[in-house]
């Protein structure tokens, strides 16, 4: 077995914590919600609690029966499997792998084989496909910060690499489609966390993968994917190409389809052509109302997410009153989500180009606070684009 340089039960709950993209101060303050009322009083500072953390994770100090108690409850596990050792070739390859470990998901015999797996990939399998898709499908939620998903994916997208390299030919190519859902998916956390340069790179990634394993499915679901990485008016030209190379890739199903035509019209919106944006929302509206669509790849085509993608295209052109009848009819629903703190960030801006100014102010206070909570930094991009009066904009500065 190789060596680490930690004991186990602390390599334990350093990937305990991680998979459950918790920081050392969050596991404090979960320490401290575990606590019953007298215990609580007795506990040191949030501060002095992370710093406690660390050197557990080091394994530099142990933690005492109290603390142990009340890291058991918040991890939700007895003691014996936080402490000792009989997992300990699980907890070894996830802890030198980085890929998570999901307590209570996979059985012991599934963990093991997959460690298997990880030393020799020669010996993946179905069992070991499923092991990475059920990870993928676990960290797929709009209520985890992007910036989170993408440091607990970035591990599990290496570990499929690996496999799809080094694995044997019935199971290789099913690890290449793997790899490129990873992929967009990273892309696109990238583009909600503000960063569209690494949202590009991903996305080419995630195409040169789909393109491999020669699924023209899948390569027209990261073309879609792809032009929905631009918010801005540098080349809508090129959103507009992306959505239609996707279309003439293969018969798209209809929630594709649908996704397509709304980064279509997105681009046409940009590029200030009314008339082809409109035809694309309407026609995408059209796709979306269709029965019977088995799409299998993770993405948001929902209704919600047609009326929010038709209000900006509203505020692009220039049609703020508009943009306000849909929101005031589906207002964003009233969930911590980057998503809803986007559509938030979208609302502001519509009142501020009607002149709806205190309105504008108190909606882009509220995504404000709901994208420093979420990590939503495209909505605190759009935040910035919103013009106020003079003196409103002063405020609006204050509050970025």
């Amino acid at each position: 077995m190789v060596a680490i340089d930690v004991p186990i039960w602390s390599a334990r709950l350093q990937v305990l914590r991680r998979a459950r993209l918790w920081s050392r101060r969050e596991l404090g303050k979960r320490l401290a919600d575990a606590a019953d009322e007298a215990t609580r009083d007795r506990l040191p500072t949030l501060e002095t609690l992370t710093w406690l953390i660390r050197l557990w994770e080091a394994g530099e100090r142990r933690p005492d029966e109290r603390y142990s108690e009340l890291l058991c409850r918040a991890f939700g596990v007895d003691e014996a499997e936080l402490f000792v050792g009989d997992a300990a070739g699980t907890t070894l390859w996830h802890y030198l792998t980085g890929i998570p470990l999901l307590s209570g998901m996979f059985t012991a015999e599934e963990e093991e084989r997959t460690g298997r797996a990880i030393e020799a990939p020669q010996r993946a399998d179905d069992g070991t496909i499923s092991y990475f898709k059920a990870v993928l499908d676990a960290y797929t939620r709009t209520d985890l910060r992007p910036a989170d998903v993408i440091n607990v994916l970035r591990p599990v997208f290496e570990g499929i690499e690996e496999f799809h390299r080094d694995a044997s030919s019935p199971v290789r190519r099913a690890f290449l489609l793997l790899a490129a859902e990873n992929a967009e998916l990273i892309s696109r956390m990238h583009h909600e966390a503000g960063d569209p340069g690494g949202a590009l790179v991903w996305s080419d990634e995630a195409i040169r993968d789909a393109r491999e394993a020669a699924d023209t499915l899948l390569e027209a679901y990261t073309l879609a994917q792809r032009g929905g990485l631009s918010d801005t008016a540098d080349d809508p030209g090129q959103i507009v190409d992306l959505a239609v190379a996707a279309r003439e890739r293969v018969n798209l199903p209809p929630r594709m389809d649908a996704l397509s035509r709304h980064h279509e019209a997105q681009g046409h919106a940009l590029a200030g052509d009314r008339d082809m944006c409109r035809r694309r929302l309407e026609e995408s509206a059209q796709s979306l109302a269709e029965p019977g669509d088995d799409t299998r790849y993770r993405f948001d085509c929902s209704i919600e997410a047609h009326n929010t993608l038709c209000v900006g295209c509203l505020v692009d052109l220039g049609y703020a009153r508009s943009a306000i009848e849909i929101l005031e009819q589906e207002p964003p629903k009233a969930l911590s989500t980057y998503a809803t703190a986007y559509a938030m960030a979208r609302m502001a801006h519509a009142y501020a180009d009607a002149h709806e100014r205190e309105r504008a102010v108190e909606t882009a206070r509220q995504a404000l606070v709901l994208a420093r909570q979420t990590g939503a930094l495209r909505a605190l991009h759009e935040l910035a684009r919103v013009q106020l009066h003079p003196r409103q904009a002063r405020r609006k500065r204050i509050l970025l």
